[in-house]
């Protein structure tokens, strides 16, 4: 029996940890499909402190005995780490929802209060551990229950109040996202994942309160199980965090002379931008700058505290001017290929009116929408 779960631990651990460190691979070589930066570097950096970090001492301080105080410093540390875990999770899905914005008192209040919970671990007998093997140490636990960690009162409360209050504040701001999500398909992996996270946490408190070791091997076997959901989310579903954090607030598409050939609203900006202003002194700038100097330095973005406006220019006489919440390498994906389908569709009525003297009838891209509502389906 005992000689299955030690396997068990071992088999899961080496198992889950590929995985992670495929998927933090992945996340190297293409966040930015994870839209910006720090949304890849905050799912990298809490994939691999919960698996290479909170995962490995957590196993060592349970598998292996190396002595007393060794073993109480490295569990302390999981708990440490397994924090900061939490905390990492819960500020990628508070970004998901506000980007940009400061997290709320909740939030720092957690931050309070996991600055508390490191004061009382330095504590001397703020966790006391207890062996039932003699053998002279280094070695091997086959059976992970001959060694239990034990809490006072206080160090007990605060990892378990802090644990609930993040479980909590993790289903507030899940349900948020999901009744506030363009499309709800990209949320169903997040709502599942919500669902199960409070497993792995009963399953620690448990452990806390009745000392019973198989709490504590469940607590890890489903982190585990719920860690390599979220690998899975990351590899396969990247764009449920572009599609939430990532918004479009106008799209248009404006001859080389300044007129502007179709226009797109697709949500308001919070600062009430005017599109067609903006798009205008970028198109005249650029023209005026297209007669002197090379197109390599054409403007092709202009950033304002909330919003970058994006211009992408075409050798038939047009820019499509795309502003959003930020710039990212997917966007000017969709906008090159837009522009070329954009071409492709209306390539007799461009070339007609590549005279700059030449009457221009706007209504002949009436049927842009559906172009627009095609390539650019994830923000609408």
């Amino acid at each position: 029996m005992y000689i299955v779960l030690f396997v068990a631990l071992g088999v899961g651990y080496f198992f889950i940890f590929c995985v992670s460190v495929f998927t933090l691979i992945h996340i190297i070589h293409y966040h930015e499909n994870y839209g910006i930066k720090l949304m890849a570097f905050l799912n990298f950096l809490t994939l691999f402190n919960a698996i290479i970090i909170y995962s490995s001492l957590y196993i060592s301080s349970i598998t292996i005995f190396f002595s007393e105080t060794i073993n109480i410093v490295l569990w302390k540390l999981s708990i440490f780490s397994g924090s900061i875990s939490l905390l990492l999770n819960t500020l990628i899905f508070f970004f998901l929802k506000q980007y940009k914005r400061v997290p709320d008192f909740l939030f720092l209040f957690l931050i309070t209060l996991f600055g508390v919970l490191i004061g009382a671990l330095v504590l001397p007998d703020s966790i006391k551990m207890s062996i039932d093997i003699s053998d002279s140490p280094p070695f091997f636990i086959i059976d992970p229950s001959q060694i239990n960690y034990n809490y006072n009162i206080i160090t007990g409360l605060l990892i378990s109040i802090f644990q609930c209050l993040n479980v909590i504040y993790y289903f507030i701001i899940s349900f948020l996202i999901h009744n506030k999500a363009r499309d709800r398909k990209l949320t169903k992996d997040l709502i599942r994942n919500t669902i199960f996270f409070p497993i792995p946490i009963l399953m620690y408190i448990f452990y806390i309160f009745f000392k019973f070791p198989i709490f504590r091997e469940l607590h890890i076997i489903s982190l585990w199980i719920i860690i390599f959901g979220f690998c899975v989310m990351l590899l396969k579903k990247p764009e449920i965090f572009l599609g939430l954090t990532n918004k479009i607030y106008y799209l248009n598409i404006y001859h080389k002379s300044g007129i502007l050939l179709y226009s797109y609203k697709f949500s308001k900006s919070p600062n009430e931008l005017d599109a067609a202003i903006w798009g205008n002194i970028l198109i005249g700038i650029n023209h005026i700058l297209s007669e002197f100097v090379d197109k390599r330095n054409q403007i092709d973005v202009l950033q304002t505290k909330n919003t970058d406006i994006i211009v992408n220019y075409d050798d038939f006489g047009f820019a499509v001017v795309l502003i959003t919440n930020r710039k990212n390498a997917i966007l000017q994906k969709l906008m090159e290929k837009f522009a070329l389908e954009f071409k492709n569709k209306y390539k007799d009525e461009l070339l007609e009116i590549q005279d700059l003297n030449k009457l221009i009838n706007v209504s002949d891209f009436k049927e842009t929408r559906e172009l627009i509502e095609k390539g650019f389906q994830l923000y609408i």
